[in-house]
């Protein structure tokens, strides 16, 4: 049996470092943060029980340096590392070091991370666990003419994905089978340079669809949902704005969709928090599986401002070896909830990244207002790491309020010194369209040329 967690090294930075270090201080447990040099400064290296320097700026020397990271477990004597998500999170081999130097990982096992990494292989499981797929191939795909065959079977256009893909990465739209032969060689290619695997699968491209995805929890006897989150509202496949519940999903598709997710992580034994994303074709009325997070994802306060319930501190519990002590009649959706992912760009330079020196800083406050940030006065933005600063998450009983609250937060919210997305966001929350919740994954884009945003 697992022994509950004494200690536990933290190997991420920012908000999630925070949000980590927070959670084991309520729960007794000592955190260590594993930090670079460019973040010896920040407040959650201040705010751990400890801190140990992994390395230099560069992620590849730090952050994503898997045995620096377990070596500083083994010196700080930690009993488990936590991910937090990016970097090393969703890496099966850097599990299978924790595993294979006994060190505990907050998180499923290797070999889970690893099938459910393989997107070919994720939908192998979904299928034999009865749950949809958007049509495509079977399997990986490297030769034109059977490529050609599946386009005629599933019509154009279609989507080229890389197999060990993702945040958006490794994707190809081909709209006729004049161009599928250069595509596919190309996006091989691609896949091959960005991912050191150069499998990949053919789907039917959906191009009236949300982004649903249920948030999943499991503590190797019980595995419970906790709702679904909607993040129909990105750029270029990133997320921007997410929300809980859906607000065009009910409660028939709702429950199918739950249903599907807790079946494909009882068919893999998944263990821990996690995340199983969905389409939903606003055309059909259908839903398919796409992929599985297999860590704690960006959005996860939306889900806890709706439950009630600390998903990482149950992270930190299953891991320790301790029964969720919930049963899914526990889960109870309680009002709206919106978050906001305040990055350090500029909208109107096509979300240039603005690194810098925070000159002054407020944050909003008020009921159902949380934002989740590392930041305050005098903190650097480092230019070497992904930009987001901080995500706003406010709960109101309807969304309605939900919204009314973020743009009395968003207007609060002051951060001097860089540029962020603070005001987008207040441009699409004020906006008809994301009020009336009746948009796809396009909306953004198209907003954005109203608006006279520059694309990069």
């Amino acid at each position: 049996m697992t022994p509950p967690l004494s200690s536990v090294l933290i190997a991420n930075r920012g908000e999630i470092a925070l949000r980590v270090i927070r959670a084991c201080k309520e729960l007794g447990i000592r955190s260590i943060l594993a930090h670079s040099e460019a973040d010896r400064d920040s407040l959650p290296v201040r705010l751990a029980d400890q801190s140990i320097c992994i390395g230099p700026a560069a992620v590849n020397l730090s952050y994503r340096n898997a045995h620096a990271i377990v070596t500083a477990a083994q010196l700080t004597g930690a009993s488990a590392i936590h991910p937090g998500y990016g970097f090393l999170s969703e890496n099966s081999d850097f599990v299978a070091l924790c595993e294979a130097e006994g060190v505990g990982f907050v998180g499923p096992s290797a070999e889970v991370i690893r099938r459910m990494g393989d997107k070919i292989e994720a939908k192998k499981i979904a299928r034999r666990a009865g749950v949809p797929t958007v049509p495509g191939s079977d399997g990986a795909i490297s030769d034109p003419e059977e490529a050609r065959r599946v386009g005629e079977q599933v019509g154009f256009p279609l989507l080229i994905k890389a197999a060990a893909g993702g945040g958006g990465r490794g994707l190809r739209v081909v709209e006729s089978a004049e161009t599928l032969a250069a595509d596919l060689a190309e996006i091989m290619a691609e896949a091959e340079v960005a991912f050191g695997d150069a499998s990949v699968y053919i789907e039917r491209y959906l191009t009236d669809i949300r982004h649903i995805e249920i948030q999943v929890i499991s503590d190797g006897v019980a595995t419970l949902h906790l709702g679904e989150r909607d993040c129909t509202a990105q750029r270029r496949n990133q997320k921007l704005i997410e929300e809980a519940p859906s607000p065009v999903i009910d409660p028939a598709t709702r429950e199918k969709i739950a249903r599907a997710a807790v079946a494909l992580c009882e068919e893999v034994g998944y263990v821990n928090a996690g995340t199983v994303e969905f389409v939903y074709d606003n055309v059909s009325g259908e839903h398919y599986f796409i992929e599985m997070n297999t860590r704690i994802q960006v959005e996860h306060p939306v889900t806890e401002m709706i439950t009630g319930i600390d998903l990482i501190k149950l992270q930190l519990q299953i891991a320790g070896g301790q029964p969720l002590g919930l049963r899914q009649e526990d889960v109870q959706i309680r009002g709206h909830a919106i978050e906001c992912r305040v990055n350090a760009e500029d909208a109107a330079r096509g979300f240039a990244p603005s690194p810098g020196t925070i000159t002054g800083f407020r944050a909003p406050g008020g009921f159902g207002v949380r934002l989740d940030t590392h930041l305050e006065a005098g903190a650097s933005i480092p230019p070497f790491y992904d930009s987001m600063v901080g995500k706003l998450i406010c709960w109101g009983r309807d969304r309605d309020e939900a919204i009314a609250r973020a743009l009395r937060a968003l207007e609060e919210l002051r951060i001097d010194g860089v540029v962020t997305t603070a005001r987008f966001h207040e441009e699409v929350l004020n906006s008809p369209t994301f009020r009336s919740g009746a948009f796809n994954t396009g909306y953004i884009a198209e907003f954005m040329k109203v608006q006279h945003h520059a694309q990069p």
